[in-house]
Order: C-alpha cells, then structure tokens, then sequence
C-alpha cells in the first residue's frame, strides 16, 4: 500500500530521500535540498516534518537519534530503491524527450537538436 502511494516522487520526495543518504536531521535536510539544487527547491517545515513522518511510516527511511526535539533519520533500503527507481523514471522521461527532438527537430550544427521556433509539437 505504502509503495503505490510513493509509486512516483515530487521532486521534494526526491531531494529529501537523497539528503538522507548520510544521518541528519530535519534542518540539516532543508539546508542540504537547498545546497543541492542551487536554491531552486526548498522545503519548508511544514511539507518536510510530513514527508519524513509518512517516509519513516512506509519504511523508506528510520529515525536514528533524538536529542530533545531534534530528531535524526537515515535512509533504509527501501529508500533507495524508491530513490533509484525515480531516477530511472525521469532518465526514461529525458530519453523519450531526446528521441521525440531527434525525430522532430533539426540538427544545430553541434550535433544537437533543436526544435524550430514557433513549431508547435505534436502529440
């Protein structure tokens, strides 16, 4: 039940799954997804207290020490499969986008393609 309902990750799943890739604790994870991605994601208190308590409750992550209200979690096996099986999903996804440009666009002179201006894609 719990693995169809992280079937896909937000990409706030996403960095936060992969913070956890050595023990920290919530603020430690905001300040990393941050870092990260350059500030383009963020994570406020809110949405991260709720993903590590429904990532900890579906066994994707554990809670690894608690010093007063500050709590540290770890990512479990089951965690990283999650993790890799997103990626793979969105390097399918970037594939399908090259190959779609490889067959709808022209080449840029550099071996790239590039889809022509004003071209609406079609479906």
């Amino acid at each position: 039940m719990a693995r169809e309902k992280f079937r896909t990750l937000t990409e706030q799943m996403f960095y936060v799954l992969l913070s956890l890739q050595t023990e920290c604790c919530g603020m430690d994870v905001m300040e990393r997804v941050a870092d990260m991605t350059q500030g383009r994601v963020a994570v406020g208190p809110g949405t991260l207290y709720n993903l590590l308590e429904e990532f900890a409750k579906a066994g994707m992550i554990r809670e690894t020490k608690v010093e007063g209200r500050r709590r540290s979690y770890l990512i479990t096996p089951a965690g990283r499969a999650a993790l890799a099986a997103e990626y793979e999903r969105l390097e399918r996804q970037a594939a399908d986008y090259r190959q779609y440009r490889l067959n709808e666009g022209e080449e840029d002179g550099h071996g790239e393609t590039e889809i022509l201006a004003g071209a609406v894609p079609v479906l």
